[in-house]
């Protein structure tokens, strides 16, 4: 048994009176000094050995919901489909459901011609829409509301000038393209939705929309689809400009200019809310069908404070691909939105399934394979990420755009000024192609010809 023994310094005074006093003072002390003593010292005394357990050590955000699992790279086989030269691009990712299976391209595009569409990127404005393709014209949108048409030999067809009358040009930027039915329809950050004759440039009409646009549109059918930044989810008529009808997403709390637009088939819209929601509604009446919720975050990561999705919804068949800024992606049934699979992994542009596996750029400059099936990654390699070279000034990052595959290779643009080309099998770099003033778009293919704007502002175009 453990004994604890205390000296106690004996008091001294001068009558019985005083003796009782300090017997009082004694007890006091004994009461609220000498007992948490007691314990501590039994505690010391009497406490066992720590038991020290065997296996590896692990940190503690390791395997945590926000930590990624690192694998080693694998060099798997993939059955890509057939070449397809198509005509046009029309949307972001190429079709309204954001999916093009296989663009054909040269193995060694060269540079055919570099031509100015307007103002490039400024620090008070930004290039955020992607070029589209339709009847071998190309349709740009620059860092001042300024459309441009170039035919396919690199002349400018028209230009038009799309802000709104009582604003300077440059007081804002932001927007997207879609081209359907003969019009080419752009959202630009005054909140406002803008028809063109895409033979002449002319206006058709113009619908305001109450808050920024900034997403690129979707047209399909009798209808173009799009979100406005304050997550609100917008159906309008492509012959009258009228509103069909709208649905009121989550409020955002933080999103970004430009942003992921809508996937449309004939039976359903997937909107990309600000908010991080995915809402699902029948094309025709606004019926809201489904919603979900893209959550979870990269421990760590400034980016992560973002809410905003950043990858357009792709459709595959009975399946929808998203993702957020912050850190992960979904795949979802897109009939209910059921979440089939979670990668612990960001995307900042539109994922690209293909032959069984889904590419990414994600929040970490990377570019990912992941096995499309359940989300596991296959292959990552490190992009240029920050354009300062001391790591104690690092700031800056570059800009990374993409990817695409085409040609059999799959293609990051990026803000360094080079155009890569990678392996779809192993992820190494096979290629690589200078590109003036570095990207500020994702590129597009059509007709065998690689498009993407630059940040000083011209269309560049590889064959």
């Amino acid at each position: 048994m453990c004994r604890l023994h205390l000296p106690i310094r004996p008091h001294q005074s001068g009558g019985k009176c005083g003796d009782d006093m300090e017997k009082g003072r004694d007890a006091v002390t004994a009461k609220f000094i000498i007992g948490p003593i007691v314990a501590l010292a039994l505690l010391a005394a009497c406490g066992e050995r720590d038991i020290i357990l065997p296996g590896e050590r692990l940190g503690i955000r390791d395997g945590s919901p926000g930590a990624a699992t690192v694998v080693a790279n694998q060099a798997r086989p993939i059955n890509l489909p057939e070449q397809n030269t198509n005509a046009n691009w029309t949307h972001r990712n190429g079709s309204p459901t954001h999916q093009i299976t296989h663009p054909a391209l040269a193995a060694s595009p060269q540079q055919i011609f570099a031509v100015n569409i307007g103002r490039g990127n400024s620090r008070r404005a930004r290039i955020t829409a992607d070029p589209v393709v339709a009847g071998g014209v190309i349709y740009t949108l620059d860092a001042s509301n300024r459309v441009t048409a170039t035919a396919a030999n690199g002349a400018t067809a028209w230009t038009r000038d799309i802000s709104l009358g009582n604003d300077a040009a440059n007081s804002t930027s932001g927007g997207g393209l879609a081209f359907g039915d003969g019009r080419l329809f752009v959202t630009t950050g005054f909140g406002e939705l803008t028809a063109l004759d895409a033979a002449s440039g002319a206006e058709v009409w113009r619908q305001d929309l109450d808050a920024p646009g900034g997403s690129a549109p979707t047209v399909l059918g009798d209808l173009v689809y799009l979100v406005a930044r304050d997550s609100r989810a917008w159906a309008i008529d492509t012959a009258t400009g009228r509103t069909r009808w709208t649905l009121n997403g989550a409020k955002p709390t933080s999103n970004f200019s430009g942003g992921p637009g809508p996937a449309v088939t004939s039976d359903v819209a997937i909107f990309p809310m600000p908010s991080g929601e995915v809402l699902a509604a029948f094309p025709q009446g606004g019926l809201r069908r489904w919603s979900s919720v893209v959550t979870g975050r990269r421990l760590g990561s400034a980016a992560a404070t973002v809410s905003d999705l950043a990858s357009d919804p792709v459709v595959v068949g009975d399946t929808v691909y998203v993702g957020n800024v912050s850190g992960r992606v979904v795949a979802m049934n897109i009939a209910n939105g059921d979440r089939l699979w979670t990668a612990l992994e960001g995307a900042i542009s539109p994922v690209w399934p293909v032959g069984g596996s889904l590419f990414l750029i994600n929040d970490l400059n990377e570019l990912v394979r992941l096995d499309a099936s359940d989300g596991t990654s296959i292959w990552r390699v490190a992009l240029p990420r920050f354009e300062e070279s001391r790591v104690r000034r690092q700031k800056t990052l570059f800009g990374q755009y993409g990817p695409i595959v085409a040609g059999g290779r799959v293609i990051v643009a990026s803000g360094d000024g080079v155009l890569r080309q990678f392996d779809p099998v192993s992820g190494s770099l096979v290629g690589q192609i200078d590109l003036p003033g570095g990207a500020a778009s994702n590129p597009v293919v059509a007709n065998g010809t690689l498009y993407v704007v630059s940040a000083r502002g011209q269309l560049l175009a590889f064959r």
